[in-house]
């Protein structure tokens, strides 16, 4: 029977606090060398792990455990009960700072997986217990003979070393990387990394028990191929290897390091120096080596998708370098453009482009060039367009190198030839009134507002405003049918009297302007007489066999190239509003 959730969240501060008690214990037993502190310190390298991998609500239960710990282990076997509650607070202050700052700078991302996250915990390693030590010192200092300038030294090595190589592989361990790495790793290499480790322990031993040559560099090459061929975790089983059996040779022989002549506290310093500087090349390679595997997988796997979508699709997908030159062409380039892809390698895009337009993509290869994390889009003729309706779209992005520096262009390009069909209906539609086909309010404004702007004062055109006379009596007499049937018929008598570049349009109900672009106001007014004199001798004849004869009211103004559209509308209006009170089927100028 499995025990509760909840009994294991007790018992979990209980287990915590009796590993950090029998470490601290050992290190105290073992390294206190001079009387002061201890020169091996690997106890907080565990709270350390634990509130890395952690909830923060479990905090408070693994530290006051850790406490405990710590303050009886000092009373027992360190510098008695006095420096017990002191030391106990170096102890969790050094623990908990670190995991602030790691769980705020580096927050969700493993200590072993990444230089960033790496480089953070060192930092704040070294940084916090520099001040840590200060009051350690202090305390050492006062309860023993040791100077508080070698009590800082001996506090600061022991805890930055212990913490550097026990906190990443204590975290390893309580994320369940080893479980998770086994699983994962195939036979064959779990069996590769077993004889690795095997031969650095070999190499290892040799090394530290003879005393004849300086040969500690050579662990590195067997710990170094670990780190390539195992990443980040065979990083970890190296260190624990040099270690286990580094430690075990020297204590049990009279090796390398007995041949030093310093006393054993700086024998030990120096041990864990050697470990923490083996420890800081290999992981560093592991970290680099673990990003760089899984960007190539992120890479394999975007390249699959980007196979599927570029041979299966209907849009044209090319690569093309900064040159401007193809370097890929999907199989869909045969369909669209009739040209197998294996010849357009090599072969400049500009080819491919309708020559007005080779401006307008050039300037958005270059754009994308120039704003690599962005999408440019860019509607466009192909060298084979007949028409203007023939477009295509092109959607661009600079591809990049590891420094962020474009080396080329992946684009997309859709047919738009329909929707530029739809797109121009839709505009036919919205500029024509639908009933008469003269220009819609709004698309003649708009002409007339460009008119205005291209006189500038120096050439002439003019506004005629029109409206039927008597047109209610038409569609209370005839019915509505009928006077939409004036009004269409009206349109058509005008336009034989037009120009191509004049343009009538339907303000609203029955008043209609007319745009008499590069005429003065002598000729304008001819025209508008001629005009009134073609709509009045042809009456429109109504489905009912009766007729109707239309006339118009009209006013006429001069555009003058400083007055807006609004104001010459106006103007034209009050000439318009004489025109009918004196009779109407008649014209009056603006004055």
């Amino acid at each position: 029977m499995r025990p509760s959730p909840r009994l294991l969240s007790l018992l979990a501060p209980v287990l915590i606090g009796g590993i950090y008690f029998l470490a601290a214990s050992i290190s105290l037993i073992l390294s206190r060398f001079e009387g002061g502190i201890a020169f091996i310190w690997g106890a907080n390298a565990l709270l350390m792990a634990q509130l890395l991998t952690s909830q923060r609500i479990y905090w408070f239960r693994a530290i006051l455990a850790c406490a405990l710990a710590s303050a009886v282990s000092t009373a027992l076997f360190g510098m008695g009960p006095a420096a017990a509650i002191p030391m106990m607070l170096m102890n969790m202050a050094e623990s908990l700072a670190v995991a602030m700052i790691c769980r705020h700078y580096a927050s969700g991302r493993n200590i072993m997986v990444a230089l960033v996250p790496l480089a953070i915990f060192v930092g704040a390693l070294c940084g916090v217990n520099a001040l840590a030590g200060l009051g350690s010192a202090l305390v050492a200092s006062h309860l023993t003979s040791v100077s508080f300038g070698a009590s800082w030294l001996q506090w600061y090595w022991g805890h930055v070393l212990g913490g550097l190589i026990c906190t990443p592989v204590l975290v390893m361990l309580m994320q369940g990387e080893w479980s998770r790495w086994f699983r994962a790793t195939s036979p064959r290499l779990r069996l590769e990394a077993l004889g690795l480790l095997l031969l650095l322990g070999g190499v290892t031993c040799y090394i530290f028990y003879q005393d004849r040559y300086p040969l500690l560099f050579v662990p590195l090459l067997p710990l170094v191929i670990i780190s390539f061929r195992a990443g980040h975790h065979g990083a970890a089983a190296s260190i624990i290897v040099l270690a286990t059996v580094g430690g075990a040779t020297s204590a049990l022989s009279d090796g390398y390091l007995s041949s030093i002549a310093v006393s054993p506290g700086a024998k030990t310093q120096f041990f864990q120096i050697y470990l923490a500087f083996s420890f800081l090349l290999s992981l560093p390679v592991a970290a680099e080596l673990n990003g760089r595997r899984r960007l190539f997988q992120m890479l394999r796997e975007s390249e699959a998708r980007y196979r599927i979508i570029a041979e299966h699709c209907g849009d044209m997908v090319l690569n093309l370098g900064t040159d401007g030159r193809i370097g890929y062409a999907s199989p869909s380039v045969l369909e669209q453009i009739g040209c197998a892809p294996s010849l357009l390698i090599g072969q400049p895009a500009a080819d491919l482009i309708h020559p007005k337009d080779r401006a307008l993509v050039a300037a958005a290869c270059r754009r994308a060039l120039e704003k690599p994390r962005d999408i440019h889009r860019v509607e466009f003729r192909l060298l084979r367009a007949v028409d203007d309706l023939d477009w295509y779209e092109m959607v661009a992005r600079a591809v990049m190198d590891e420094q962020d520096d474009a080396t080329g262009i992946v684009c997309t390009i859709r047919d738009m030839s329909r929707h530029k069909a739809r797109q121009h209906a839709l505009q036919q539609v919205a500029s024509h009134d639908s009933l008469t086909g003269a220009a819609s309010r709004r698309a003649f404004l708009e002409r007339l507002e460009m008119e205005i702007g291209r006189l500038g004062g120096r050439d002439q055109s003019c506004l005629l405003l029109l409206d039927l006379d008597h047109f209610k009596a038409v569609n209370d007499s005839h019915g509505h049918a009928a006077g939409d049937r004036v009004l269409a018929a009206f349109v058509e008598r005008l336009k034989p009297g037009l120009r191509s570049k004049d343009c009538i349009g339907r303000l609203g109900g029955e008043e209609f302007a007319i745009l008499l672009a590069d005429m003065d106001i002598h000729r304008a007014s001819a025209v508008c007489e001629r005009l009134r004199r073609m709509v009045a001798d042809e009456p429109v004849h109504l489905s009912t066999g009766q007729s109707v004869t239309v006339t118009f009211s009209a006013g006429l103004v001069e555009l003058d190239g400083v007055a807006n559209a609004a104001a010459m509308l106006e103007a034209a209006d009050k000439a318009l509003y004489r025109a009918k009170n004196s009779g109407r089927n008649c014209l009056h100028l603006a004055a």
